[in-house]
């Protein structure tokens, strides 16, 4: 088992992580968009359609302070440094069905008319058409 210390770094160390990933996502959409207007030789798109530095900040802090309180908070379930940095890097979504359950064994398997609502139907309601009645 991790010491609470350990689970609050590994736990920011998961946000952290999961910040650079959506900052390469952001990243990526930019040289795709950079490629897409070098074909078309149209403008360059500059980064700052992509990355907001300010508010992307912000989001990094709170990710990364999100993933420290997450690892706090279940320091006494994480028992390793791998869990600890998923406890960390899924920390927002984590807290969130925390925050929404209303007891404790709803916070670990989650509301119970999420589990007994009907799966939607794949069934079409006529038969399909074939490949001349489509044509």
């Amino acid at each position: 088992m991790l010491t609470w210390i350990e689970a609050v770094a590994f736990g920011a160390g998961g946000g952290l992580i999961a910040e650079a990933v959506v900052t390469y996502g952001r990243l990526h959409a930019w040289q795709q968009a950079r490629h897409t207007a070098r074909a078309t030789e149209v403008p360059l798109p500059p980064l700052g359609k992509f990355v907001d530095p300010f508010a992307d900040s912000l989001a990094a802090i709170m990710r990364v302070a999100l993933g420290g309180a997450a690892g706090w908070l279940l320091h006494t379930e994480v028992t390793g440094i791998y869990a600890a940095v998923t406890v960390g890097a899924s920390a927002p979504t984590l807290l969130a069905q925390i925050g929404r359950a209303t007891t404790p064994a709803e916070a670990l398997r989650g509301p119970r008319e999420a589990v007994l609502e009907p799966l939607p139907s794949v069934v079409s309601e006529g038969p399909s058409p074939t490949c001349e009645e489509a044509s």
